[in-house]
């Protein structure tokens, strides 16, 4: 008999269907890749979610950025407010705008995150986007136009640093040999023992061993959840599927996680990675909460497909640099991340 499970399953599967519009898939746009940084380029810094609050952030923003050899230039909007937003939906598009088409901004990031950035979505000029290709970084929030971008127009965006960001050292290293060398680099996280018997410290766990490969896309889980549904998302068929979150209670991961699973956006990956959950616990008066390694067992095993957690990406202070619409291996046994190509051009 041909249930209705399996009636589901294999609709989630057809290569002519998208579940998450009703409609068939768009032919994913031909990858761009944005020019690679160098020293002495000009970085243009906007908000496009939450309000600048301390000048003193912007200023640690431009002088990290002096620091690793960048000139910088503020959107001409960047001090506004509006509520809990960086000044009106409008104005925040308008400093997007003039950055891609300012020649002299080699690059764009964010200050911070926060929420507004889905609100820009059906403002942007996608044509004038597409005509001016630049880097566009950062993360959290970010991550609504880092997939958009992506989505409408093929350019590669980078889910990193933003300005507010700490610039260590392992933060430094992966942004510059990602985006001023142009490595296709092998994303591995760090395995230094200190002196423990053992590694204690963002450590490793494979969910499904094995290799896979695929366009790298992802960001956010409670963002990239949130615009399922919209025009903004990529195609996911053949992808590998990186997330990260922050304070969410884990009851909340994994209604976030059925709801990409429900859509058939899980079924169609072809590898996943989980990166950091950081501070996501059971929530107040949880008696009995699941733990996030239970609730990531059982949306991604059943999958049969390489995956793991642990990666360094996220709300963390060493963090890669992880571009989005790259060919890329990912190992799921070693937790490792290899691009197969430059991100840059």
């Amino acid at each position: 008999m041909f249930s209705r499970r399996s009636f589901l399953h294999s609709a989630s599967l057809a290569p002519f269907v998208s579940l998450t519009t009703g409609q068939t898939p768009p032919t994913p746009p031909s990858v761009i890749k944005p020019p690679r940084l160098q020293t002495g380029d000009t970085v243009g810094l906007f908000c496009p979610a939450a309000p600048a609050y301390s000048q003193e952030t912007v200023k640690i923003a431009q002088e990290s950025l002096l620091a690793l050899g960048f000139q910088t230039k503020l959107g001409p909007h960047i001090y506004d407010r509006y509520g809990y937003l960086a000044g009106r939906d409008a104005d925040r598009v308008s400093d997007l705008h003039t950055f891609f088409d300012d020649r002299s901004v080699k690059a764009i990031m964010a200050i911070h995150g926060g929420w507004g950035c889905a609100r820009l979505l059906p403002l942007l000029d996608y044509d004038r986007i597409e005509r001016n290709p630049k880097l566009l970084i950062g993360y959290s929030d970010v991550t609504a136009l880092l997939l958009g971008i992506y989505a409408k127009t093929g350019l590669v965006t980078v889910h990193g640093p933003v300005g507010s960001a700490t610039f260590n050292g392992f933060t430094v290293d992966w942004f510059k040999r990602l985006l001023m060398d142009g490595e296709a680099l092998t994303m591995r996280n760090p395995t230094e023992k200190g002196d423990n018997l053992t590694q204690t410290q963002d450590r490793i766990n494979t969910i499904r061993p094995g290799l896979a490969r695929g366009r790298l896309v992802g960001g956010n889980l409670t963002v990239l959840s949130h615009m399922i549904g919209s025009p903004y998302l990529p195609d996911w068929r053949n992808t590998i599927l990186f997330l990260e979150d922050t304070h969410e209670d884990i009851y909340r991961i994994d209604r976030m996680l059925t709801h990409l699973k429900l859509a058939g956006i899980l079924n169609q990956v072809a590898g996943f990675v989980f990166g950091k959950c950081t501070d996501c616990g059971p929530g107040e008066n949880s008696y009995g909460s699941l733990t996030l390694d239970d609730v990531l067992n059982e949306h991604i095993v059943p999958l049969d497909k390489p995956a793991f957690s642990g990666a360094m990406i996220g709300h963390i202070r060493d963090k890669f640099s992880v571009p989005l619409g790259i060919d890329t291996e990912i190992d799921a046994t070693t937790g490792t991340i290899r691009l197969l190509e430059s991100a840059v051009g």
